[in-house]
């Protein structure tokens, strides 16, 4: 199992997204905005499904990886934090999924 967390992933997002390296790909994203970012999460979204739906066990990993990426990239754009997500999975947990799906007001 590895050390790595999705925090240490937050963080050299971020790190990077303030560097302005014109050959980081995550300073470019976030210059071109939130649009483009989210684009991207859709397409890794995308991407991450179909190898699901091939058993394509290695791209699901990969694809994955490029979507958590992505995801961190627009939370990182929008001012959200990763702990901000995870404190409200912690407030749904102990609810049953449809009871949770139910209290939304959407």
């Amino acid at each position: 199992m590895t050390g790595f967390t999705l925090s240490d992933l937050e963080k050299t997002i971020a790190e990077r997204a303030r560097s302005g390296d014109p050959d980081s790909w995550t300073a470019k994203l976030f210059s071109k905005g939130i649009d483009k970012a989210a684009q991207k999460l859709g397409e890794e979204a995308v991407e991450t499904v179909i190898a699901a739906v091939r058993g394509d066990t290695k791209g699901v990993v990969s694809e994955s990886a490029d979507l958590l990426y992505h995801w961190l990239v627009v939370l990182g754009i929008a001012g959200v934090k990763l702990d901000d997500v995870l404190t409200e999975l912690e407030r749904r947990t102990g609810r049953s999924g449809l009871a949770e799906k139910a209290s939304r007001k959407d």
